[in-house]
Order: structure tokens, then sequence, then C-alpha cells
């Protein structure tokens, strides 16, 4: 009998259509079913993905379809973070509007997805930059205003002179404009801040609800808050009194202060340097310093420079002055812009004061050494106070608390927490954002914009020239407006908002997509919220996932959703890198789903990106790999199609199955089955994609080798062929469903091929019999030179060397063997082992 031919391009294509002419994959909330809410982190539209970009949204629908086919109500949407920078950079080079680009984007890729066969449901698509959206981030940014969580303050933006423009950080990396290569300076302006360090205790606290989260993720997060305590300690300007205040956790090295240095953007110095021989030198190294980033000026390899500014600071520990330097290592975001210099116990600035020739006064020495010896380095570990005043002798653990006590009784100084976490800056400079909702009337000042006037549009008479203000500020039809308080000529707020707002939120949208009374229906939100598994890159470990626990958290706090936390289990898939070279089309070496489709279709596409390794780690694409997994899907299409045209299925195997009495071989094939059924179930729900294509490869391996061992030995008896059927039957249904998360399209033409109706997707996923799924025991016989010494029951399938390896290690058997020669080891499979010595 001739194969039939697997076509994956017709079926592919049959099914697609008929899923999206059923709306299969769309969601109703039924309160009876127990809720899974899986979500990808959603993309910006760029337009066209490639095979790495995939990978996660096949994890995504693996799991979907598992926990739909497992009787749970699945949520799984999709939508695009459809605001931001690189729409208005092609409207800029393509002159074209940002909306149209966007749009066309967001419909190559919609079509892409669809071509896997992702289960989303798009009627609950969210797309950011509809006004529908950023009506209800202008909404809660008038709640968070509301709440004292939102407010306006001078601030350093990238600023290219000869554009006039301000850029973001990725338009001006390397200190240079992306557009004309001019050198990039800092502007102060005035920008919005989100108060994000009113929830840095809350934030802090509740990592330690996050249990299904990667540990790593916990501690980035951790760190990015960096809850400190300490003293903060007021020094005091010589010349006029005035206090700096100086936070620090080693309170315990106050006595070897030698210097203390401000931040370049610190008020104070530009005060203490005005009319003095300082002023030139030091204006001129303050710009120097401010075209750095602050990644590069917190860096440990980046080169520590500074500059005596010309005046003191007093201790009020022991009334030394202090020299005050400025220096390209600190930063005014962080603590209090000022920071104390002790050079004898703080390697930085050990360093520091060698390059400067500084003092370096020792204040702790090793408990078990002596002070005054020459320092080679920093001393940063415990130890006992020396040139302390009244705290000598003491150890630091006790000195640190004894030396806060006496610093609050004098009023010098107050133990306190700081963060390193910094109030948000959601300001942008930019067209395409949400526009803030905010105006200036010149009776009123500034007016926020009433409710009921959301939302604030976006206007379309607008040039993108890349140079000058936004192209907000240049909209007279936007700027001028009227004041909603008392009707007089106002102004409009220029900036908009970060696309991070955008995604802070839009995880609640989903639940109620087209709701227009509030952001989110409350009780749709109740049902979904949290998210079940949230599922992306590492990258998004500090910014996103923060700004989105923050936001979740002030939700919480008005009144509109009763959990805290919005993602229950969260899971960092590995990046898919070709040539040695993470995917991307500027290195030219992506890999394009439609290639993938018209070559070897969706389902191969889907099963080598879950096959190619590990989902947490990075893996590299393999050409080879790929007809690997084409070749597999050709021989299950080709060994169930010709089981079914050889007259092997029969749809009421299940009403036989237990009153037959199989061959060993349709045992095997049997046992293999439930295995299968057991470890591609375990493998799913742990995430352990790669071992559960393997596990199928091998069901397959041994339905093919059953198949043609019954076409080669054609069953001369009635009963054999019964007993053949009735395994073979159900091999290929149980295959069939548990194939339909990997490889949808194929399994649902299987399906229909066994004669059953609808899709795969909605049928139960298959349990197993744990007494049929158990390995076969036999006995082995262990012997020494002929005689039986030990029987072992192990699995029928227990390799040869393993068998060796049990009966060498049995604690019968060892003591013949000590000081004699094992001349050789015989393995008879599934009977014996004989040791043969002399």
């Amino acid at each position: 009998m001739k194969d039939r031919q697997y076509d994956h391009q017709s079926i592919e294509k049959k099914w697609q259509e008929r899923w999206e002419e059923q709306n299969l994959f769309r969601t109703k909330t039924d309160v009876s079913k127990p809720k899974f809410y899986y979500l990808d982190m959603f993309p910006y539209p760029s337009g066209d993905l490639h095979m790495g970009h995939m990978r996660n949204y096949v994890i995504g629908d693996v799991l979907s379809r598992y926990y739909t086919m497992n009787g749970r109500n699945v949520l799984h949407p999709m939508g695009y973070d459809a605001f931001g920078l690189p729409a208005e950079t092609a409207a800029i080079e393509r002159q074209r509007h940002p909306a149209e680009w966007t749009f066309d984007c967001i419909a190559r890729m919609r079509k892409q997805f669809n071509s896997l066969g992702i289960s989303f449901d798009w009627d609950r698509e969210v797309v950011t930059c509809v006004p529908e959206y950023y009506r209800w981030n202008q909404w809660l940014f008038l709640k968070f205003l509301e709440k004292g969580l939102a407010y306006k303050k001078m601030a350093p933006a990238n600023w290219c002179p000869k554009c006039e423009t301000t850029l973001a950080n990725e338009e001006a990396e390397g200190g240079v404009c992306w557009r004309c290569g001019s050198q990039v300076t800092k502007k102060d302006i005035e920008q919005w801040f989100f108060r994000i360090t009113e929830y840095a205790d809350r934030l802090l606290a509740d990592i330690d609800l996050l249990d299904n989260w990667p540990e790593r993720v916990c501690v980035m997060q951790r760190n990015w808050i960096g809850r400190s305590e300490g003293v903060e300690i007021e020094f005091v300007l010589e010349k006029t009194g005035e206090k700096i205040p100086v936070f620090t956790t080693r309170v315990d090295t106050i006595y070897g202060v030698t210097f203390m240095v401000l931040a370049p953007e610190h008020p104070l110095v530009e005060k203490l340097t005005a009319g003095t021989e300082y002023e030139e030198s030091v204006r001129k190294f303050v710009q120097e310093v401010r075209q750095m980033s602050d990644i590069d000026r917190l860096s440990t390899a980046t080169e520590k420079h500074g500059m005596f500014i010309g005046s003191y600071a007093i201790n009020p520990m022991n009334d030394e002055r202090v020299p005050i330097w400025v220096t390209n290592y600190v930063l005014l975001e962080y603590g209090t812009g000022g920071v104390m210099g002790v050079p004898a116990h703080d390697q930085r600035d050990f360093e520091f004061a060698k390059k400067y020739d500084l003092p370096i006064k020792e204040v702790i020495y090793p408990p078990d050494g002596e002070p005054g010896q020459t320092m080679e380095q920093a001393y940063t570990e415990p130890g006992l106070q020396v040139n302390s005043g009244p705290f000598d002798g003491m150890p630091t653990q006790k000195s640190k608390a004894a030396m806060a006590d006496y610093m609050e009784e004098r009023g010098v100084g107050r133990r306190t927490v700081h963060y390193r976490l910094r109030d948000w800056l959601i300001s942008r400079q930019r067209y395409w954002g949400t526009p803030v909702p905010i105006v200036y009337c010149e009776t009123c000042g500034m007016v926020p914009i009433p409710e009921h006037q959301l939302p604030v549009l976006l206007p379309t008479d607008v040039e993108f020239t890349g140079k000058g203000e936004s192209p907000l500020a240049k909209s007279e039809s936007f700027v001028n407006t009227t004041c909603p308080k008392c009707g007089g000529r106002a102004r409009r707020d220029t900036d908009t908002m970060a696309t991070w707002i955008d995604s802070s939120w839009y995880f609640l949208r989903y639940a109620s997509p087209q709701y227009d009374k509030g952001p989110f229906d409350k009780e749709q939100a109740a049902y979904w919220l949290p998210v079940d598994q949230y599922v992306g890159g590492i990258e998004h470990a500090v910014l996103h996932l923060l700004y989105s626990r923050f936001f979740t958290k002030v939700i919480q706090d008005l009144g509109l959703i009763s959990f805290s936390e919005p993602f229950a289990r969260l899971f960092t898939q590995g990046m898919i890198y070709k040539d040695g070279y993470k995917m991307s089309k500027s290195r030219g070496n992506v890999v394009a789903p439609d290639y993938i489709n018209q070559r070897y279709g969706a389902d191969t596409g889907r099963m080598f990106i879950l096959f190619v390794g590990p989902p947490d780690q990075d893996a590299e694409w393999n050409d080879q790999g790929i007809e690997g997994v084409y070749r597999f899907l050709n021989r299950v299409w080709r060994t169930v199609t010709n089981g079914i045209d050889e007259g092997y299925y029969i749809p009421e195997w299940r009403n036989h199955i237990g009153q037959i009495e199989p061959s060993q071989d349709l045992m095997d094939l049997r046992r293999k089955v439930h295995q299968t059924i057991s470890k591609v179930t375990r493998d799913i729900v742990g995430f352990h994609f790669n071992t559960a294509v393997s596990s199928l490869m091998e069901l397959m391996n041994t339905l093919m080798a059953t198949e043609a061992s019954a076409s080669k030995n054609k069953p001369k008896h009635s009963d054999d062929l019964h007993d053949l059927r009735v395994i073979w039957s159900e091999a290929v249904e149980n295959l069939a469903l548990i194939l339909s998360p990997f490889a949808p399209h194929l399994a649902d033409e299987l399906w229909e091929q066994l004669g059953k109706s609808g899709s795969a997707y909605q049928t139960e996923w298959p349990g197993w019999d744990e007494a049929v799924a158990k390995e076969e025991q036999v006995t082995v016989v262990v012997q020494v030179n002929g005689k039986v010494r030990d029987r072992l029951v192990v699995p029928a399938d227990t390799p040869d060397e393993d068998l060796r390896q049990m009966a060498l290690a049995s604690d019968k058997v060892k003591p013949l063997l000590d000081g004699t020669q094992i001349r050789n080891v015989i393995v008879v499979p599934k009977k014996l082992v004989n040791i043969v010595i002399g």
C-alpha cells in the first residue's frame, strides 16, 4: 500500500481556517471551572518576528492547550506594547505617521502568530497606542496625582545642541546623538516622576511571597531596591554653618573621614565655588562628568577623577576640618548626594586618596593584629576601634550601635533607612506616547484634566523632523486649550509618558478589554487575576516587573483589586542564537517563521524550538536539527495513516482493552504509551519541553517497530489481529492527544482521520495507568565462577553495563572479589551476570 504524503501546507491551512471559523480559542468567564491565566510579555510591534522571538509564544501555547485539555478555563491573550521610540524614528525616516507604521507592523505580526497556530483569543487583543487604552493611562496618572504619588521637578535629560532636541538613552549611546553624531549634553528640564519609593518597603517585603519566581530575578529586585540601614550624619560647612547630610552604613568609620565628596549635580557645588578661583575649573569638570552615563560613573572599571572645590566641612564627632571634593563616582540621586571619604576602610576611597595624596587615617584594626601598620589596601572587615575617641578598643559589632546612640543624643545624626531605588522618571519629550493630562493656566496654575474629558488625544497635525522640541510642543491645536477650571486660556503639558506605564497594568486590561467605565471590570479582574503563569525574557527582571508590582499595589490601595502581586509564577526563557550570535536583523542571522512554515511546516518549527534545549537556557539554532524534527513528524503521519489504511484502528477499543491477553511486543507498546503520557504530562507542567518531545519520539519508535513487525509477520489468528488492533488504537489515539499541544495541526488532522469530530484541543487530556506504566521486573542471577551468589530484581530493559556494575557492587559478591583478578564479566540480558575470577 502506498504511503499517504504528509502535506503540511494544506493540513495547516485547513485547520487554521477551521479554528478561526469556530472561534475555538475565544475565552468566556465560567466560574464553574478553575481558571488558568497564561500571559506572554507582549511584544513591541516591530513588524517581523523571527524564530528567536517565537520560543516563549510556543511555550505559552503548549501550556495553554494542555491546561484547556485538563478542564481549566484558560485565558491566553495577546497584545502590543505599541507606543515608543522606534515608531517615531520610523516616522522621521519614512515620513509616515507612527500610527500607520505601527498598525502595519501589528497586522504582519498577527498573521505570523496565526501561521504558527498560536491559540490567542484575539477578541481580547490590547493595543496600547489606541485612545481606548491610553485613556486609562491618563486616568491612572490622575489617581497617582491625587494620592501624592505623581509630582514634577527639575531633572537632567539628554540634549543634542545641534538638533535642539531631547534624546532617549538609546539615542545617546556613547554620548553622541544617533542622528547627527554631535556630542550630547545634559539639560535640566521639569519632568514628571512617580513616587515609587513610597512603596519600597512593600516591594521589598513582598518578594518573599514570590515563591514561584526564579531566585535570580528576586535577587536582582532586592538589589535594585537596595535597602540599607545606617546613620545620617550632619557635617557642617565651615564658612556658613550650613549642614550637609551624609548617609553611611559604616558609622564605625566616622573618625577616619579625611575628605568629603559631593556629586557634581549637588547644588552646593555651584554655590560654594561661585566667585572663587575654583569656579571655572570646577564648572568644566562638572560638565564633563555630566556627559557620562550613570552606569559608567558607578562602574568599578571607570577611573575615578575628582577636584577640590576650595571649601571644608567639620566632622561633628571630632571637629576636624574635612576638605570637600567633587568626583565622577557619586550621583545626586543616590543617598544624599554627599559621601564621606574613609580611605583606610573603603577600597574606592583608598585608591582615590592614593591618587590625590589625601590622608589615610586608620580607625579599625584586625582583632588579631596591631594598629599603625602600613596599609597596602583598605581594611574592610570587623575589628577593634582605634583613634576613635571614647570608643577606642571597642569591637565594631558594638561600636556601631554605641556611636549611633551618641550621635542621636547630641543631635548630630540619626538612624535611618536608605534605598538604592529612586523615584521613577516617567516624562518623555516625544510624540508617540500617552499625553500627560495636565494643563497650565495663567490664573489657576497647574490643573488636572477632569476624568470626563479624557482621553487627551494625540494630535495628527504634526511634523516629524527629529529636530527641535517634541512635535507635540509645536502643535498649536494641541498646546493651546482652555482651562477646565476657569475657562481661561491654558497650555497643555507637552510631555508624554514612558511606555513602561503602558506595560505596568496591561495584564489587568485583558480581563475586560472592551470595558469603558474604568481601566478594567472589577468582577472580571477578580475572577481572572492574578496571572497564573507569566513568561518573558530575563532582561525585564527589574524595570518592567518592578513597575508592574508597584502599579498593582497602588491599584490595590485604590480598592480596585484585592491582590498585591500581579504574577503568581514567572518563567524566564533563554535566547535563541544562530552562528554564535543572538538572532537579529542587523546581524542578518534571523530565521523567519514564513520560511519555516513553507519549507517544513509550523508544527515542525514549534517542536524544534522546544526540542532545541531546556527552555530556561540559551540555545543554538541548528538546521540539521529542524530536518530531524521534520522527519519525525513525517514518520508520525505515515505510521498512523498507514495503520488506519491497514484497518488497525477500531474506535471501540476501550470496550476490549481489559479483556485481551496481548503478546509481549504489544504489552511493551502499551507500557510505552502509558509511560509517555505520564512523562509528557510531568514535563509540560515542569517546563521540560525538550524531554517531552524526546519522549514522543521514543514512543514513535516503539509504535513503528510494532507496526513493522505486524506488516512483516501478519497475525495468523483472529485473536492476535484483534489484540493488535486494540493496542494500536489505544496508542495512536493517545499519541494524537499528547502531540496536540506541540503539533496541533497534525494532531487535529490525525484526530479527524481516526473518525473523531471537533479538535483534539476540545478533548480531555488522557490519563495513564501506573500499573501498566510500571516497568516489567525480572530476576537476574549473579554468579561468581558459575556459582550463584546473589539475585537482582531489576527492570527488564536494564542496560548490560548497568547490570555489570550492579553485580560487581553487590554486598554478597564484593567480599569474594577481594585480592582476586576479574578475568571476565559475562552478561546475559534479563537472565544472569557471571563474574569470572582467577
